[in-house]
């Protein structure tokens, strides 16, 4: 059974840099990994918020996740994808965190997915109703739907990488973002789509 700290297969990405705080982070500089912290808070925090819909939730998550990669940074492949097996990391603490807790339905913060978090231009005023329809109809996406397709749009994922992030296959994780799309298509002009949110299940 694999745990949620092993590494992914030896898959080239990142730069040098990263490669090189990696390294450093392995044998104890904590500075290093706190570069790769700030590196990728936020792209974390952002898709566990759009699982949670709830910040502190969120925020707990991502401080978790980091711990537990901080832990396991010894074990971690180089050469491996960082981002992808830190992202692992912080669905298994979802997904455990759903398991451990009762669910409650929380009404969105006033400061609730900014359109930056899904990869849109910056809101104007003539704009402002087209980005918050499309927040509204992400978030509105089944849990497995939405975190496929954030990781897909939003993260620059492959599909290989999301299927690692989800602990799925990669062929299920083409057809949740697929599915996804679909459904965004039903509520959605084409033309209000995330970026990439409209390219070919085959993509």
């Amino acid at each position: 059974m694999t745990r949620d700290t092993d590494p992914l297969p030896a898959e080239p990405t990142g730069s040098t840099e990263e490669a090189e705080w990696i390294l450093a982070a392995q044998t104890g500089d904590r500075s290093a990994f706190a570069r790769l912290i700030e590196r990728y808070w936020d792209r974390l925090y952002r898709w566990l918020y759009h699982l949670t819909r709830d910040r502190h939730t969120a925020e707990d998550l991502t401080q978790e996740t980091f711990l537990k990669a901080l832990a396991a940074i010894a074990s971690f492949r180089p050469g491996s994808n960082f981002r992808a097996w830190v992202f692992r990391i912080g669905h298994n603490n979802f997904v455990n965190q759903k398991r451990s807790e009762r669910r409650t339905k929380h009404q969105l913060p006033e400061d609730a997915a900014s359109p930056e978090a899904l990869g849109l231009a910056e809101s104007t005023t003539e704009n402002r109703e087209t980005l918050e329809a499309v927040s509204r109809a992400v978030d509105d996406l089944p849990a497995d739907f939405r975190a496929a397709l954030l990781l897909r749009v939003n993260q620059g994922l492959s599909f290989r990488d999301v299927a690692k992030v989800l602990k799925t296959t990669e062929e299920t994780a083409r057809w949740r973002v697929f599915k996804a799309r679909q459904k965004l298509m039903k509520v959605l002009a084409p033309e209000l789509l995330p970026p990439g949110a409209s390219e070919s299940v085959s993509g």
